[in-house]
């Protein structure tokens, strides 16, 4: 295991502290663990159902939608196809969304400890202007997944809407709004939680998670994701690990907040290709 980065840790922290928009457990949102999930590989069509309800068994939809960068965040979400190998279409409205969207986070606290901790290491814009087009090419520039393929994904829409790949495997989905909302039109099913080594189950105030899942038909046998964090939080995290690195893969230790996790970053060229959180372990055990 890489030793832990005390240098984005005290950040990471300071970012958290900051962020003002965060849903807090057991009064915003109420998530229900159930059982713990079964064994499941890649591409199974069906596992062992350990979670007969959903996990997220309340969310106060009312503030979700109240905040600015939620509500532009959430406009986002169906501005996607879902299978790869699919070209995507960015119409002249979603432009706008995405920029919408951007503005909103650029206006907060945590973008800014990241823009301002960035610019000490010389690799970011200081305009935000030019700050904003850095982070657009980064998340929202179309890519194809596989050479020779049309444009049909983007750093977005992997990590925080989630892909399909011939039907079989479910890609990113690391988000937990998109989670509760396709949750609540029943298109996600709740398995069970993951376990972590010496940790009997998480708690209803875990803010990080490792779930299984099933979406359209095919099972995600692990995946990990904050809960109740803001979009910007998010965004602030995944792109400060992307810009620091230029390897292909990217994984850095961090203790926020009471969590040991991992902050993996994977790079498609200038872009992000996945990003997600894997929890090592929690301080309250």
């Amino acid at each position: 295991r890489k030793a832990l980065n005390r240098e984005l840790s005290k950040l990471f922290n300071e970012m958290w502290d900051a962020d003002v928009h965060r849903l807090r457990p057991g009064k915003d949102y109420t998530i229900d663990v159930q059982g713990k999930a079964g064994p499941a590989q890649q591409g199974d069509s069906a596992v062992q159902d350990n979670a007969a309800r959903h996990l997220f068994h309340n969310v106060n939809e009312e503030r979700l939608r109240s905040i600015k960068t939620f509500a532009t965040f959430i406009s986002l979400l169906d501005n996607y196809e879902t299978s790869t190998g699919v070209a995507e279409v960015v119409t002249p409205e979603e432009i706008v969304e995405n920029n919408c969207f951007l503005d909103a986070i650029l206006a907060t606290e945590v973008m800014r400890l990241a823009h301002d901790y960035l610019l000490k290491k010389k690799l970011a814009k200081p305009n935000l202007t030019d700050f904003k087009h850095q982070l657009y090419d980064i998340w929202f520039q179309l890519y194809a997944r596989k050479e020779g393929d049309r444009p049909d994904s983007c750093g977005f829409e992997h990590v925080f809407v989630g892909e399909t790949r011939h039907g079989k495997e479910i890609l990113g989905l690391h988000n937990w709004v998109q989670f509760y909302l396709q949750e609540k039109r029943d298109h996600i099913d709740y398995k069970g939680y993951v376990a972590r080594k010496n940790k009997t189950r998480p708690d209803k105030d875990d803010q990080v998670l490792s779930i299984q899942f099933s979406w359209k038909g095919s099972v995600k046998p692990i995946g990990s994701t904050f809960i109740g964090v803001s979009p910007e939080f998010e965004f602030a995290l995944y792109t400060v690990v992307f810009l620091l690195s230029e390897e292909r893969v990217t994984r850095e230790t961090v203790k926020i907040d009471e969590y040991e996790l991992q902050v993996v970053v994977w790079r498609h060229g200038h872009h992000i290709g996945t990003a997600y959180p894997v929890l090592l372990s929690t301080t309250s055990e």
